[in-house]
């Protein structure tokens, strides 16, 4: 394999690490949106009827610590090769 292709490797973990952590910030932010929308009105009708829809604030950080999680794995291999060559 050329030594560019480790970069591209490299550089693409690199893009999931920091796309994973921008999806956990915009979890965080969401859930904290929804969770204060709902603490200032007087019922709780948002909540159960989850009625504006909102992208769901766990799935958002979850797909963010996977994202993260292949980031490294991806960064890991694209080093290794590139160290082994």
């Amino acid at each position: 394999m050329p030594e560019h292709n480790y970069f591209i490797l490299m550089g693409m973990g690199g893009l999931f690490v920091i796309l994973g952590i921008a999806s956990i910030f915009w979890g965080k932010g969401e859930e904290k949106s929804y969770y204060d929308a709902l603490s200032s009105r007087p019922d709780a009708r948002e909540f159960l009827e989850h009625e504006p829809e909102r992208p769901e604030p766990g799935a958002l950080k979850i797909g963010g610590w996977i994202a993260i999680a292949i980031g490294l794995l991806m960064l890991v291999m694209g080093g290794a090769f590139w160290l082994w060559s």
